[in-house]
């Protein structure tokens, strides 16, 4: 599902116009990444949690000439999904 599939969804679930729509997933979008550059995790009960991690420094390999590279350290986002939404996409039927 893309941005403008889930704006799509929401203008017709909530009878809301497009512009409308597109505003409420913009804003949850962009809550969700000041959060998490804060350093705050978000918790959707049900859903899951996003968090912060960081990876450190390490060497890498340039693929193209095989020389060794420094990669610096960098804050990742990672998702853990709920475990209402694993059973979810696990049942069979």
């Amino acid at each position: 599902m893309t941005k403008a599939e889930l704006v799509e969804e929401v203008a017709k679930t909530t009878q809301l116009t497009k512009k409308h729509a597109e505003l409420i997933v913009n804003t949850v979008f962009e809550s969700i990444v000041t959060s998490l550059k804060d350093g705050d995790k978000i918790e959707l009960r049900g859903f899951g949690s996003f968090r912060i991690r960081n990876r450190g420094p390490r060497i890498g390999r340039n693929p193209k000439t095989g020389d060794r590279v420094d990669v610096p350290s960098k804050r990742i986002p990672y998702f853990k999904p709920g475990k209402e939404l694993k059973e979810l996409l696990n049942t069979h039927g």
